[in-house]
């Protein structure tokens, strides 16, 4: 059962990700950004997301840990969305067997 703790941290860490966008567009409108800056800029939404996977490279769960394999080698070859939907699956599935 998902406590109401993660449900909170998961709502506050989606509106920070959605601020730190629209604050980025409010602040920086009106400017031309270089390559190095845009970079920075589209990188911002992954690090967001590293925070809420990095706690299970320290899981003692083996389902887990194979799970975030699985995805770290589609991460590799596939984009962002495949990558992301091969992580929930392979963790559904490895949890529900194991």
């Amino acid at each position: 059962m998902i406590e109401t703790a993660d449900i909170v941290t998961f709502l506050l860490m989606g509106c920070v990700t959605y601020l730190t966008r629209i604050m980025g567009y409010l602040i920086l409108r009106n400017r031309t950004l270089g390559p190095g800056t845009r970079a920075v800029m589209e990188a911002a939404p992954g690090c967001v997301l590293i925070t809420v996977i990095a706690p299970y490279f320290a899981t003692d769960r083996p389902a887990d840990l194979i799970a975030l394999a699985i995805t770290l080698i589609v991460a590799t070859r596939f984009s962002f969305l495949p990558t992301v939907l091969a992580g929930i699956a392979s963790a559904f599935l490895l949890r529900h067997l194991m």
